[in-house]
């Protein structure tokens, strides 16, 4: 089942349950969905979806940091909400240990021996992460372990 598909069926339950805030987040990665189909003029693969998902929930952490910055806790709330339902349709998130085993295995792979190859180190490590985790943890680990060695 596509995840256009999915999110019909759930934006059809989230409006017989009267869930305004779902039903809200759901239309808005729908939309988000439908216009990059558009913009592509096919269907999206499963990476373009997930891609678009991923998008998505950096752009609501992002929010999320500036509205606790800004002491808006009001917005940061309804932030909170929203990730807690963009979550459902993302795949489950690695933990911090597993995003390091990735890590520390793309060192041996791109033969890393010092915070010069973090670029090399990113690229291997990223598209094995894609929508699995958030790119600031991962950058953070990498930059951990990278001054480690």
């Amino acid at each position: 089942m596509s995840l256009l598909s999915t999110l019909n069926d759930d934006m059809k339950a989230a409006m017989k349950a009267k869930q305004k805030e779902e039903l809200q987040v759901i239309r808005m990665l729908k939309a988000s969905l439908q216009n990059e189909q558009i913009k592509l003029g096919r269907d999206l693969t499963d990476d373009e979806e997930l891609t678009i998902l991923a998008r998505e929930m950096k752009q609501r952490r992002d929010s999320l940091v500036e509205f606790e910055k800004a002491d808006r806790q009001d917005l940061a709330d309804q932030v909170k909400v929203e990730i807690a339902i963009v979550e459902k349709y993302l795949p489950k998130q690695l933990s911090e240990t597993e995003i390091r085993e990735i890590v520390l295995d793309s060192f041996q792979k791109t033969g890393a021996t010092s915070i010069k190859d973090f670029g090399k180190v990113m690229g291997a490590v990223m598209p094995q992460v894609k929508g699995k985790a958030d790119g600031n943890q991962v950058n953070a680990i990498v930059k951990e372990e990278l001054n480690k060695l």
